[in-house]
């Protein structure tokens, strides 16, 4: 009795198996590259307290933590970035990682620090890195009484508010503001007139 001779599988057929082995193969690896990425983590620089507009930044001021960013990581500083005469390009809220942005070199900064006296005290609103409004009231000639109250510089941002000394320390009327330098020459000139200073929050009138 003759035997039918095997068919041979159609090439194609073969084609098509390897194909599907590739892509479940290429699928496998992506999977993997996937899981391994998320899990890689760098370290970066994150806010120990809200940071205002033109400080220093220091590494006493951050805290290393190990986050994972991604196609981003070049975004944020690492602790080995931070170097002396770095200061603040914008506010830092407590918190924020740092990113590259954000820093800036003192000697090329256009901003600068300035602490000046609220003769009305300062409002409950306003902390470390709030934007405020400069008002100033100028001195009357020969008189105890002062003019109406204009805006000085429409956009300061406050560095920091001191506390008084004291059992029942409060804050004080005093505080550190942020200015852009070409501001300086017209706030002095009105500290030294003797105006009346004050701040308003943005979005607040005076």
């Amino acid at each position: 009795m003759m035997t039918q001779p095997r068919a041979r599988r159609a090439f194609w057929g073969d084609i098509r198996f390897l194909i599907g082995v590739a892509l479940v193969i290429l699928s496998i690896v992506g999977v993997w590259l996937i899981v391994s990425s998320a899990r890689q983590t760098t370290p970066v620089l994150q806010a120990d307290r809200t940071i205002a507009q033109g400080e220093a930044l220091i590494s006493d001021d951050f805290r290393v933590v190990e986050v994972s960013l991604g196609n981003v990581v070049d975004g944020y500083l690492a602790p080995q970035d931070l170097e002396p005469g770095m200061v603040a390009s914008r506010t830092l809220a407590d918190g924020e990682l740092l990113p590259v942005a954000a820093a800036a070199d003192a000697l090329s900064s256009r901003t600068t620090s300035i602490v000046i006296e609220s003769s009305v005290g300062i409002p409950e609103s306003v902390d470390v890195g709030t934007p405020v409004e400069l008002w100033f009231a100028p001195p009357l000639a020969e008189t105890d009484e002062f003019d109406a109250p204009r805006i000085l510089v429409a956009d300061v941002v406050v560095a920091s508010i001191p506390e008084a000394d004291g059992m029942l320390a409060q804050r004080s009327a005093m505080l550190e503001i942020v200015i852009d330098r070409s501001d300086v020459a017209d706030v002095l000139a009105a500290i030294t007139a003797g105006a009346a200073l004050s701040v308003v929050p943005l979005g607040h009138s005076s």
